[in-house]
């Protein structure tokens, strides 16, 4: 009988409802210097021990500060760049030679497992200019992956194409335009299109509305929500917008420079939360009725978010937080994500702060 602790790559049971789990995941990207011998001088720890989980079908998202890690995180679940330690567990389905689902580990997969699970796990960039190539027609874009795994016959890819455009709201009639010939918008349904093909159960959406004009945001959210009840996928949605992420998260997990610092349903979050960080952020969102907009109290937090190649010791935010006890506890132990309610974690010594704010 293979032993868990010494072979990771081995099938780990998750719970039945869990479509996939991060274990103490880890990236630092080396700083080198030298001209011609070039050495390692330090490292930017921009995913640093982080853990979570998502349930199938729900939209986990994740949220926090330009630079606090949560493209890279997105990245290195799908393992299209290597994270430095720790394990992603996900639970795909199997082609009928094995169990109905098994729980694979992507970090130390080999290639063939890994190319099987590309089938199921897929990705929509923030950047629909950027992320479509300008030389393919849009029926070459979203039939790739089908020609890459194989998945359909060239005789029936071009029906299949017609298809998925029809579902994300376009015309089948422009699978032969180029993507310059799209809106913003347009070149976003082509991406989900084509992230489609291979009828994923993992959707990761890298900040997917944030470079659309807002009336066309609610369009592409409306979008992914009626698509998720349809397809039965499962998000990690990676957001800075709050209010967007108010709208199609059922639960959310905040980021500070490369930690986890607090994980809840959305509505407890928005409503109760607890750690500093997140009051912060949740002060900056607009309330649509001005007299509650005046009367509430904006939290300015104070100097610079600290740089990843040299974090701040003990708790990562003691140096803006504005109940830190330094010196004390806050800069010097580092704080553990911990249920301070039910299904409600945070990483904070003092989670009685909901009481100052």
């Amino acid at each position: 009988m293979t032993d868990l602790a010494t072979d990771r790559s081995a099938p780990k049971p998750l719970p039945e409802d869990v479509l996939l789990r991060v274990d103490n995941l880890v990236k630092e990207f080396p700083i080198t210097r030298g001209l011609f011998l070039r050495r390692e001088v330090g490292s930017v720890k921009a995913v640093s021990d982080i853990s979570f989980h998502i349930k199938k079908g729900e939209t986990l998202g994740l949220v926090g500060e330009s630079g606090c890690g949560k493209s890279t995180t997105a990245r290195c679940v799908l393992r299209l760049i290597e994270p430095t330690s720790g394990q992603v567990w996900f639970q795909r389905d199997t082609d009928g030679s094995g169990p109905p689902s098994e729980a694979i580990n992507i970090v130390t997969a080999n290639k063939q497992s890994l190319r099987s699970m590309r089938r199921q796990m897929q990705i929509v960039f923030q950047d629909p200019y950027a992320s479509l190539n300008p030389r393919m027609t849009v029926a070459s874009i979203v039939s790739e992956p089908m020609v890459v795994h194989q998945a359909e016959s060239k005789a029936h890819r071009i029906d299949e194409v017609k298809r998925l455009l029809e579902i994300v709201g376009l015309n089948p009639e422009h699978a032969n335009r180029y993507p310059h010939e799209f809106s913003g918008g347009q070149r976003q349904r082509i991406g989900v299109a084509r992230a489609l093909a291979l009828n994923p159960s993992l959707m990761v959406l890298d900040e997917p509305v944030s470079a659309l004009d807002v009336s066309i945001q609610a369009q592409v959210l409306n979008l992914m929500e009626d698509l998720q009840g349809e397809f039965d996928l499962t998000y990690l949605f990676i957001a800075h917008d709050l209010s967007v992420v108010r709208h199609i998260c059922d639960r959310v997990a905040v980021m500070y420079l490369g930690k986890i610092v607090e994980i809840s349903d959305r509505d407890t979050l928005f409503e109760k939360p607890m750690h500093p960080y997140t009051h912060a952020l949740m002060s900056a969102v607009p309330i649509p009725d001005p007299t509650l907009e005046r009367r509430r109290h904006r939290i300015i937090l104070e100097g610079d978010v600290p740089s990843p190649a040299n974090p701040p010791s003990g708790c990562r935010f003691h140096t803006r937080c504005p109940i830190a006890r330094v010196p004390g506890i806050c800069s010097d132990e580092e704080p553990l994500l911990k249920e301070q309610a039910p299904d409600h974690l945070v990483a904070c010594h003092f989670p009685e702060v909901k009481k100052l704010f």
